[in-house]
């Protein structure tokens, strides 16, 4: 697996292993199938996995930390915290320095490890400072509890006050050809600053895999259900855009999915990817397109097909969508 250098010296293979859907986001989790993909990761070099203790509230930082108990060794291990609910299950951000430490210690006590080698703020606080929090978040490192500091679907500026406090390693944010927003200030203001970008939800929470055929085949609890995208007249037309990616892919001898998360690495030296599944044929596929080669011809049929805002519908629901880009 090939490596990139993201901010500060921390190395991550170009493909790493999203973990959120492993406690039953997009359908029933499945512990035994996931501690069994964790593990196969390591062994094709997909070595980093990111998790949140947003996920499940924290169980699926219980099942990596049993999952990697006796190879902590063979991981990179990131975690995020902040992204947190109202009493009455509103979206909301925490980034208080006293919640900034406890966050950190339960983290560590879920997964059963001593030191978080990527910790991230999942949402941004704007009731604190972004220099109050990132100062918490550099008392870590002080700590040892720590190794590099990331954030997550902040602004720009935010990015550049966050940095001015201490180095920021990695800035994380959805992006996929379906997905394209980060394009105009973040990507080029983390390459201006030396910081990496880890990119998630590269297959467009899956609808770029090529697996979703309509609304009947997204599961009752599917928290995709929910997010407009997905919904009526604009999952009819997303779904058309897929068909476009699949005349590339089928040219190329590739999958879908292999094809966007290709595109996705070839946008920029200091961008890594990390495709969320459960299952190990899916992490095999995903782990092959760090391999793909797309020519000049290929990626000018893809922004051809896919241009910033192609895809129809927000990408998060409206509560969630309110918590972004602060």
């Amino acid at each position: 697996m090939r490596i990139r250098r993201m901010g500060g010296g921390l190395d991550l293979p170009v493909i790493g292993l999203g973990c959120m859907v492993m406690p039953g986001f997009y359908g029933p989790a499945d512990e035994a199938e996931s501690i069994a993909t964790l593990h196969r990761a390591a062994e094709i070099g997909v070595t980093h996995l990111d998790t949140s203790d947003a996920y499940g509230a924290g169980r699926n930082e219980e099942l990596i930390g049993n999952a990697i108990k006796g190879r902590r060794d063979r991981y990179v291990i990131a975690s995020k915290f902040g992204n947190t609910r109202t009493p009455d299950g509103k979206p909301a951000a925490d980034g208080r320095p006293d919640y900034v430490q406890q966050a950190c210690e339960a983290s560590l006590k879920r997964l059963g490890i001593d030191v978080i080698d990527l910790y991230y703020q999942h949402r941004v606080d704007t009731s604190v400072p972004i220099e109050d929090t990132v100062g918490a978040m550099a008392r870590l490192v002080e700590q040892g509890k720590v190794r590099f500091l990331g954030l997550s679907e902040a602004a720009p500026d935010t990015i550049r006050r966050a940095h001015a406090v201490h180095p920021i390693a990695a800035l994380q944010t959805e992006y996929s050809l379906w997905s394209r927003d980060s394009e105009q200030h973040v990507l080029p203001l983390t390459a201006e600053l030396g910081i990496g970008y880890v990119a998630y939800s590269p297959l467009g929470r899956g609808m770029l895999g090529g697996e979703v055929a309509g609304a009947d085949s997204i599961g009752e609890g599917d928290r995709r259900r929910e997010h407009p995208r997905f919904q009526g007249d604009n999952l009819a037309h997303n779904l058309a855009l897929v068909d476009k990616l699949r005349a590339v892919a089928d040219a190329k001898g590739c999958t879908p999915a292999q094809i966007a998360i290709a595109w996705v690495l070839a946008r920029a030296d200091n961008i890594v990817a990390i495709p969320g599944t459960r299952r190990v044929r899916h992490l095999e596929a995903n782990a092959a397109a760090a391999e793909i080669a797309l020519s000049a011809a290929d990626l000018a049929a893809l922004d051809a097909a896919f241009p910033p805002g192609a895809a129809h519908g927000d990408r998060y629901p409206a509560a969630q969508l309110a918590m972004l880009h602060h």
